[in-house]
């Protein structure tokens, strides 16, 4: 399998740098009930970059992580979705895929379909949809999501602790731009208010 650069774009808790890396070198990340394994190659991604990309981001269904909904991303929202784009090994994304996917780390998955064709659907589940959203550099730029929306469901204070601290690390965001950004999103729309979500956000949440 030819192992050439892939940016992984994140738009939930893989924003936060520190969460992110439980995915590549294994642990449990602060707030959350479950430890992943790691990727076979565990090291840091080889760059980093803050991007946006069009679309939006929902939450829905329940997390076994975090309790409480998961985001996903909509490439047919109005709007543009704030991510951040880690360029990792295919072998490295591949893996990450697999966590992401509930499945053990250590298959090469074949990424054909969506390389040429911009969709490929790897299996039922929420996040088991890969979605091709952009190049840069040279290099694809691939994000998974659901296979099609779902009925919105309102995220935790944890989880959107760590979607909040990484959009502020991610695009340094102030708590209150963050809060507004996470607030209008459809599942914490009419849960959470922008104030609630800020006071998450506070001192003794800043990013490190």
């Amino acid at each position: 399998m030819s192992d050439d650069p892939i940016w992984y774009v994140a738009y939930g808790s893989n924003l936060f740098r520190e969460r992110f890396q439980c995915y590549l070198a294994g642990g449990r990340p602060p707030g959350g009930a479950r430890r992943h394994a790691g990727c076979r190659d565990p090291r840091p991604a080889r760059a980093e970059q803050s991007i946006t990309i069009p679309g939006g981001i929902y939450f829905a269904h329940t997390s076994s992580t975090w309790g409480g909904g998961m985001a996903f991303y909509d490439p047919d929202l109005p709007g543009r979705a704030a991510a951040r784009a880690y360029l990792l090994t295919r072998r490295q994304f591949c893996d990450v895929l697999s966590q992401e996917m509930r499945r053990d780390p250590g298959t090469d998955h074949d990424l054909s379909e969506v390389l040429a064709r911009g969709r490929q659907r790897l299996g039922p589940g929420r996040y088991e949809t890969v979605l091709r959203v952009g190049e840069r550099a040279g290099h694809p730029m691939l994000t998974f999501t659901s296979p099609h929306p779902a009925a919105p469901n309102a995220p935790t204070a944890p989880y959107l602790a760590m979607l909040g601290n990484g959009l502020r690390e991610a695009h340094g965001w102030t708590a209150g731009r963050a809060a507004s950004y996470l607030a209008a999103r459809p599942g914490a729309r009419g849960a959470w208010t922008e104030q609630a979500i800020a006071a998450l956000l506070g001192s003794g949440h800043e990013p490190r």
